[in-house]
Parts: structure tokens; sequence; C-alpha cells
């Protein structure tokens, strides 16, 4: 009787380790955002240009920059799917920055520069995509470096 009882205990305790592990667990987007916050925020003071795939330490193909006030349910249309449970832009100079690998979000970057240390800019010229701007990893991702009020800003135009 007791070794059934000490089995459930050690079966419930190894489900609450396993649950507890798994809601501390970072998603992978998160991770990576985190990552190339500070990649972008190591950028030396004298350096004026840098590309965009040199400074992602993590696998993309493509990556989109939402206009301001779109939809989250257009972000996850364009993207493919819903991945996690985003907010939209609720004004001008944020970022909603998603970066996918083989069809599978890998950063999500989103929130004022001030308030991440960093903002990206670019646009494109893609009349497939309709409020965002889209660049592939072959485009040419040469970013010109600007910093104000100690927030840096890549900008591709």
């Amino acid at each position: 009787m007791k070794s059934k009882r000490n089995l459930a205990i050690i079966a419930i305790a190894a489900l609450s380790i396993v649950v507890l592990l798994n809601l501390l667990k970072k998603d992978l987007w998160d991770v990576n955002s985190e990552l190339l916050k500070q990649e972008v925020l190591s950028i030396r003071q004298s350096v004026e240009t840098v590309n965009l795939a040199n400074i992602t330490p993590f696998e993309w193909d493509v990556v989109y920059s939402f206009d301001p006030y779109t939809p989250k349910d257009r972000v996850y249309e364009t993207v493919g799917y819903k991945w996690d449970n985003i907010r939209e832009t609720v004004s001008e100079g944020m970022n909603q920055i998603v970066f996918l690998n083989e069809g599978k979000v890998v950063c999500y970057l989103y929130g004022y520069p001030e308030n991440n240390g960093y903002g990206i800019y670019f646009t494109s010229e893609n009349p497939e995509v309709n409020l965002a701007s889209v660049l592939n990893v072959e485009d040419d991702l040469t970013f010109q470096v600007r910093r104000s009020d100690g927030v840096i800003y890549l900008t591709n135009n």
C-alpha cells in the first residue's frame, strides 16, 4: 500500500516539475529577440552601416515590418499562422517586426525604440504584401546606423 502511495507522489511530483519547466521556458522568438537586442546594442559608435543578416544571431529568410495600426489578424494572415498572443501597434514610431525561417516565426520585435533601446525601420516595394514591408535574406540588407538620445536606429532608406 505504501509503495503505491509513494509511486503516486513521485508521479505527481514529476508531472509538476514538467509543467513548471514548460511554464518557465521562453519561446524561440522571445529568446532571439533578446539576442538581437544584445547584437544591436553592441554596435560600436564608429559604425555607420551594418548588414542586417550579419547582426541577426539566428537563421531567417524573410522579415516583415508591419505598418502602425495593422490589425493583429492581418499580421497573423500575412505570416501564415497565429504563433503568439501579439498586440497591435498603437501609434506611429512603434516597431512590429517578424522574422521567419522556413515559414516559422523565429524572432518578434514589438514596441517603442525608446523602450527597447533600438529600432529597425525599412521599406520595400512588394505589391503582394499590404500593410507591411518585407525583405528577403537575398535582398540588399545594408542599414544605416543612427544614434539619438541613447537609442540606436537602423534604417534602410
